[in-house]
């Protein structure tokens, strides 16, 4: 009686489906390759804003129970998201979850809200496509209207991916753009307001005082040296932004710090120099930069294409704010449907528009 061993080449064994498997997929591996490097002669877009539309719908269409569409859509995602990275697309961004979607059922808000949470788990794993493409994963949105297992999940893989730089991927959940500029007037406003209670502190309650004369115990000149110096560190702390767009607790800390001990000194002493009066000569305004900089999405450029599934053309309260120079591309197909085919032809629509574009933003 002879036994048979099976043939092995490399990682290929001759027992059928298997061997056929790993070259199909080799071959499939290989030809994207090539395609990705031909698209590659081209611009490349460098953000990419996807809104996942058509889980329900696609549930329907399949004959699937409820909750089995985003699943799908889940599995959708990865691949794409797989496309881009190796394409060299560096941020993606996804609309996993508006605020709006609160208003559904408490049942199926619930079943999403577990879904979500079991993915976010999943992405720490070993083999997750996180760890095999360095991507740094930010949840942006009002953090604080998730349940606490969620949110203390999406911390914990903001925390773990931190240092994570070869790209990103940006989860909007509980979110709209509506909330997102509320929030940034909201934050703006009340820097402005510290910039002003300190402007008028400085104009309205010291009065002159000599270089070299001390006050309440310090030389002006070296108070003016110090506040020179902490205001600069204060605007790299105040760069030095989490990944919703807010100022880490140490930005805070030394402002509030600062507001105390120069109210201190001068409620102490009533006095100061003239070139000290004169660090706030201009009234404390709200400007462009101090709306964008509070904004979630300050993490990252804005996208330069916004594709959303299912063949709908609305923004659906999505990122109002930064897609105003932004393509929109909108493929019939449903989320769970979308696929490599999809991203080409969203890409290859980039590059045919992108030079009027570019002459566009130079205009602006």
């Amino acid at each position: 009686m002879v036994t048979s061993v099976p043939n092995k080449v490399g990682n290929y064994s001759s027992t059928g489906n298997g061997v056929h498997k790993l070259f199909f997929d080799d071959i499939t591996n290989f030809l994207r390759r090539c395609l990705f490097r031909v698209l590659s002669v081209g611009p490349i877009p460098t953000h990419l804003a996807f809104i996942m539309d058509g889980n329900r719908r696609y549930a329907k269409k399949q004959n699937l129970k409820e909750g089995e569409g985003h699943k799908a859509g889940y599995l959708a995602l990865m691949s794409l998201l797989r496309y881009c990275y190796e394409l060299g697309i560096k941020y993606v961004t996804i609309y996993a979850f508006s605020i709006e979607n609160f208003k559904r059922r408490p049942d199926e808000v619930q079943s999403l809200m577990d879904l979500m949470l079991e993915k976010m788990e999943a992405l720490l794993m070993e083999e997750s496509i996180v760890n095999q493409y360095g991507i740094r994963v930010c949840f942006i949105g009002n953090l604080r209207l998730l349940s606490e297992p969620v949110r203390a999940a999406a911390e914990k893989v903001m925390k773990v991916t931190s240092n994570n730089s070869k790209a990103m991927l940006l989860v909007c959940v509980a979110y709209t753009a509506s909330n997102e500029i509320v929030h940034a007037v909201e934050g703006s406003c009340k820097e402005k307001e510290k910039e002003f209670r300190l402007c008028n502190l400085n104009n309205n309650v010291m009065d002159d005082v000599k270089e070299g004369e001390k006050v309440n115990g310090m030389v002006v000149h070296d108070i003016q040296d110090f506040y020179e110096d902490t205001s600069v560190e204060s605007q790299g702390l105040k760069q030095g932004k989490g990944c919703n767009g807010t100022p880490y607790h140490a930005c805070e800390s030394f402002e509030s710090n600062w507001d105390q001990v120069l109210t201190s000194k001068a409620s102490k002493s009533g006095e100061v120099s003239e070139g000290f009066r004169n660090l706030r000569q201009e009234d404390p305004v709200i400007k462009l930069v101090d709306i964008e900089k509070h904004m979630y999405m300050a993490v990252a450029p804005d996208p330069d294409m916004l594709v959303r599934s299912s063949g709908e053309s609305r923004l659906s309260n999505f990122l109002l704010w930064q897609t105003s120079n932004c393509q929109l591309y909108s493929p019939a197909a449903l989320w769970p449907e979308i696929g490599l085919s999809q991203l080409v032809w969203a890409i290859l629509k980039f590059q045919q528009s992108h030079s009027y574009l570019e002459k566009k933003m130079k205009q602006l």
